[in-house]
């Protein structure tokens, strides 16, 4: 399977305020988020997480990523620093990338476009960035975990969340 999230911001306690996230402090924060996304995510899958992974004082990278189930590929996010994009951990860093799933192209990137490559040809843009606050233009779709019911989620999901039907990716 492959999954999708963005803005776990480990560590941040800034997203307990300005996200009105439902924990009383950040170590609740986070062994929550850790044990969503290992409920979620198997240790085969594949998970693109679209930036805003953890703050610069949150610990080793590496060893939260050690702690994630599956394959991890990072879509560099304006929160991420060089200790998130240098880990070992990921399988690829980018600041954007393109994927293609049941014939479905996914635009991806840590900001949410106004305009994508192949828009009219019905590629879809997946983001992070906005935790929620930012109207979507079609086919666009947040993918943070504000969200998301705080874990990663499929493709099938995302699109059934607007009513769309999904491909079974």
């Amino acid at each position: 399977m492959i999954y999708f999230t963005s803005d776990t911001h480990f560590g941040d306690s800034r997203v307990l305020r300005i996200d009105n996230r439902p924990f009383p402090d950040m170590t609740d924060h986070d062994v929550t988020l850790i044990r969503y996304w290992n409920e979620t995510v198997e240790p085969d899958d594949e998970v693109w997480h679209l930036g805003d992974l953890m703050s610069s004082r949150a610990g080793d990278p590496d060893q939260l990523l050690s702690m994630l189930n599956g394959k991890k590929h990072l879509i560099i996010g304006n929160n991420d620093p060089p200790a998130v994009t240098e880990a070992r951990g990921w399988s690829s860093t980018q600041h954007y990338s393109e994927l293609t799933i049941d014939d479905q192209l996914l635009v991806l990137c840590h900001y949410p476009f106004r305009t994508w490559n192949k828009m009219g040809k019905k590629a879809i843009n997946l983001h992070g960035h906005s935790h929620g606050k930012l109207a979507p233009f079609p086919r666009q779709y947040d993918v943070g975990v504000d969200v998301r019911g705080l874990r990663p989620v499929r493709l099938a999901e995302i699109l059934a969340s607007r009513g769309r039907a999904a491909p079974t990716g």
